[in-house]
């Protein structure tokens, strides 16, 4: 006897007990959803709009304020989302920049420099490479790929990216980098010298790293959209075809210009809507 379409098995099975959504994760999410929405919600409030029992929306809210995704106001007992859940959107939005806008622009100031550019973006205490030009430079020293971390406080692009965010972003990270048993990151120990860095950086608009060991400087300039800082503009340069001064005359007006072009487009794009 013939089977039917409709009745023919599939390679799709019905949910087993390793597969079953796990309830108390969606009722989190909804309840920070719920804050997102609000800009803030009491327990009743969320309780409310997730239609949950007040004591379970409890429980999920002192769980998001005990992970560092939300926090208590004293004064009135609202629950309010922090910047840490903007992490959750970052690795999203930094994509579709990146493949969008950035790519191209950096592969046209590529061409017309022709010392290697790469933008980083912060990843917990790391600088990461998110895209490069690595690969189609003729004057890469060293031929990074996009993924590669480096230290921030060893790094142009690092520095640049701890100069031009929030103070409560450089804070945070310059605790972490502070404890941090890593030499590369002993430097975050050193406050009166980051303050000075940081107050450079911030005055002139761009920082130099020098490595000897490497044989290659890197000039780095920030990416700004919305007022923000989205990440770090870098070309690395040979040591001994080029001084600090020479690049800075030579190339840093094209790399601001590629980065203000970048954040402009991506401020227009938020304004659509098209990214977050």
């Amino acid at each position: 006897m013939e089977t039917s379409m409709e009745e023919r098995p599939t390679d799709i099975e019905p949910p087993n007990e390793s597969t079953r959504p796990i309830r108390a994760l969606l009722r989190g999410l909804q309840a920070l959803q719920s804050l997102n929405e609000q800009n803030g919600a009491t327990v009743t409030e969320v309780a409310k709009l997730t239609e949950l029992p007040r004591t379970t929306a409890y429980r999920i809210l002192e769980t998001l304020r005990v992970g560092g995704f939300a926090e208590r106001d004293a004064v009135d007992e609202r629950y309010r989302p922090t910047v840490k859940v903007r992490l959750l959107a970052e690795g999203y939005e930094q994509e579709a920049w990146i493949r969008d806008i950035a790519r191209t622009r950096i592969e046209q100031l590529a061409r017309d420099v022709v010392w290697p550019i790469n933008i980083m973006t912060l990843s917990g205490s790391k600088m990461v490479v998110r895209e490069t030009t690595d690969q189609t430079s003729p004057l890469a020293l060293e031929r990074y790929s996009a993924g590669i971390r480096a230290h921030v406080m060893a790094t142009g692009g690092g520095q640049v990216y701890l100069s031009f965010c929030s103070d409560e972003q450089r804070n945070t990270l310059l605790q972490i980098l502070a404890a941090s048993e890593d030499p590369d990151d002993a430097l975050a120990k050193e406050t009166h010298l980051v303050e000075k860095i940081i107050r450079e950086t911030r005055a002139n608009g761009y920082a130099t790293s020098i490595r000897p060991k490497h044989g290659e400087n890197s000039l780095a300039v920030p990416i700004l959209a919305s007022g923000s800082i989205l990440a770090s503009l870098t070309m690395r340069y040979m040591q001994s075809v080029m001084t600090p001064e020479k690049a800075i005359e030579d190339f840093l007006a094209r790399l601001q210009a590629a980065a203000k072009d970048i954040g402009d487009e991506v401020t227009r794009w938020r304004a659509e809507g098209k990214i977050i």
